[in-house]
């Protein structure tokens, strides 16, 4: 792969890459939608990655190509980034990574340079194509600057720089991308960010299967309509019991600052909280405050017009779902031998929970689970931000091949339009390696 990305970048710029870099895609086992409200989540890195070919220039222009030619070429003087949020395009992702590096270093005169990328990750399928383009977009110009940073250092900066375009994401799939190890999966903790090695009990291999629903979370207001919700359930729950709300902003922060366990917090859901969607003049109501403070101090730009909330429902999601991710570590700790009938039941715990409170699922997710769990899978969720995009399977791996033979006569052969992508839209995978640079020998 290398070799052939070596020379389609001379054919098309005229000269060879002086180094690569790669980031890898990843897969949540469990913990969905709760990185952005402060919980851990127990993600790893698959094999597919970005790996992007690199020429530093002198001029101070950086001309991106890609392998796939339906991702057009563009060229920009690296002074003048300008990211385009509402149509968000391959090379917008480029540029947040670019940009953070440059913004971080306060560099004035960046380095030009042309780029070729290759990527293996389905695009819109939810295992963070996007995330895995901005970290190497971010690795790619600290080298071409002769600058370094750790690895937290860079997951944090390109966790920022990735909101250029508008996605209020939370930090997982930036900090997998970096901290990943080949072999394990990881519990990512945040406030301060860390990882710590997750050993995934033998015996199950982990397949992901693509819905061929495709989902653009930038370019949807679902997602970031679930953060704003999250936010005031978390400025509700404060108010309730007394706590400064003004300064809460993560539904992590109530818990810390109540010094309550996560059983707790669900009770506390339970009792301030109510099932019927909230109407914006509700919340003011409860906060005490007018619409004009809740718009212009608590939403943001894009919630001006979304009128009801559902805050019970969200934050019942995130707090059981924080356990599960807990739990999941425990057993995958104490590794009894029940271990993957109980990782199974969590899975399955989580993909409920996804579709019914949280509402990020699609019928063609919540169908392919069911064949999943029909064909032997012990647990079956979907992972990334849902609403299209894969799901996770854990299968025995004795039972590997059957399984993939029954779920793509199930799934992928009755539909013309899947069959065309059945190769890429079902496989197993390990825990892969984090991104890095390799330079020519």
């Amino acid at each position: 792969r290398l070799q052939k990305l070596k020379e389609m970048f001379i054919s098309k710029f005229g000269s060879a890459p002086k180094f690569y870099a790669r980031a890898p895609g990843r897969v949540n086992l469990i913990g969905e939608h709760i990185d952005y409200c402060g919980y851990a989540v127990l993600p790893m890195a698959i094999e597919q990655d970005i790996l992007i070919a690199v020429e530093p220039v002198q001029t101070q222009v950086v001309q991106l190509a890609n392998t796939n030619s339906s991702y057009l070429d563009f060229s920009t003087s690296v002074n003048n980034i300008q990211i385009n949020k509402t149509k968000p395009q391959w090379h917008n992702y480029f540029l947040c990574g670019l940009k953070g590096i440059q913004e971080h270093f306060g560099l004035n005169n960046p380095t030009g340079m042309n780029c070729l990328l290759d990527g293996t990750i389905p695009p819109s399928s939810g295992l963070s194509s996007s995330s895995a383009l901005v970290c190497c977009a971010g690795l790619v110009t600290l080298r071409a600057n002769g600058k370094t940073l750790s690895k937290v250092e860079l997951a944090e900066i390109c966790t920022k720089s990735e909101r250029y375009i508008g996605t209020e994401g939370g930090g997982m799939d930036q900090s997998i991308s970096f901290m990943a190890e080949e072999g394990t999966a990881k519990l990512i903790e945040f406030s301060p960010l860390r990882a710590s090695d997750v050993r995934l009990p033998s015996g199950a291999t982990f397949v992901i299967a693509n819905s061929c629903v495709e989902m653009n979370k930038a370019a949807t207001s679902h997602y970031n309509i679930r953060v704003m919700e999250c936010r005031l359930a978390t400025k509700l729950l404060s108010k309730s019991k007394g706590l400064e709300w003004k300064k809460m902003l993560r539904l992590h922060d109530v818990q810390t600052k109540l010094g309550v366990s996560l059983e707790e917090m669900l009770t506390i859901v339970e009792e301030v909280l109510h099932p019927e969607p909230y109407s914006t003049e509700e919340i003011c109501k409860c906060l005490g405050i007018s619409l004009e403070e809740l718009r212009s101090q608590i939403l943001s730009q894009n919630m001006q017009d979304v009128s009801t909330f559902k805050l019970y429902q969200r934050a019942k999601h995130v707090y059981s779902e924080a356990a599960r991710v807990l739990e999941f570590k425990k057993i995958c700790s104490e590794a009894p031998a029940n271990a993957l009938q109980l990782l199974g039941e969590l899975m399955k715990q989580s993909h409920i929970s996804c579709r019914e409170m949280y509402e990020c699922s699609c019928p063609e997710l919540d169908r392919l689970v069911d064949i999943c769990l029909q064909f032997g899978a012990i647990g079956s969720r979907l992972t990334g931000a849902g609403w299209g995009g894969c799901t996770v399977s854990m299968v025995p791996t004795d039972m590997l091949n059957t399984f993939l033979k029954n779920v793509k006569k199930a799934y992928y052969q009755t539909d013309g339009q899947r069959l065309a992508v059945e190769n890429n839209s079902l496989f197993a995978t390990k825990p892969g390696r984090g991104a890095l640079v390799f330079v020519e020998a």
